[in-house]
């Protein structure tokens, strides 16, 4: 979170990613139930990996809001911490069958923004909820420069990750 310049979205990611009801399952939690990062721990690693790309991208593209951009992709995946359930192996939860990631991340999200103008809190969760694509929200167009770059970083880090982990198909 010492990425995030902006304290209000500062203070949502802390709140989510190290101090929240999230904070313990988002450290333990895996990406997938079977593609990239499919085991325990694997989602802070996609995590660390996508803000990575986020750094490199905002010096390459220096007009993009940087802030937005980093809080988006440390948190796109915060529903995952109420998808799964764990045992001899991981299943879904009653919510995440139902919901799925993208709702339950836009419930944490909405909760712990409360201190963000309606502005920033509408940028943020456009990121987030963009970050599978925008076909599942059946939008013609990505609503930011901000949105596309989370969508297509996360796609690098997850295609190049299940291509290493379980070859190409």
């Amino acid at each position: 979170s010492r990425e995030v310049h902006n304290a209000g979205l500062r203070a949502v990611v802390e709140s989510l990613l190290f101090t929240g009801p999230a904070a313990d399952e988002f450290r333990r939690a895996p990406c997938t139930r079977a593609g990239h990062h499919s085991y325990v721990g694997g989602l802070i690693e996609h995590t660390v990996a996508v803000a990575t790309l986020v750094t490199e991208t905002c010096t390459l593209h220096p007009r993009l809001n940087s802030d937005l951009l980093m809080a988006a992709a440390l948190i796109h995946d915060i529903g995952k911490t109420g998808e799964f359930t764990y045992g001899a192996e991981i299943g879904l939860s009653e919510r995440g069958r139902t919901l799925g990631h993208l709702q339950i991340g836009a419930e944490l999200i909405t909760e712990a923004s409360s201190g963000l103008d309606r502005d920033e809190r509408d940028a943020l969760l456009s990121c987030v909820m963009c970050h599978h694509g925008t076909d599942a929200l059946r939008l013609r167009h990505f609503p930011s420069p901000e949105a596309i770059a989370l969508y297509r970083l996360n796609a690098l880090d997850a295609q190049v990750k299940t291509a290493l982990e379980h070859g190409i198909h």
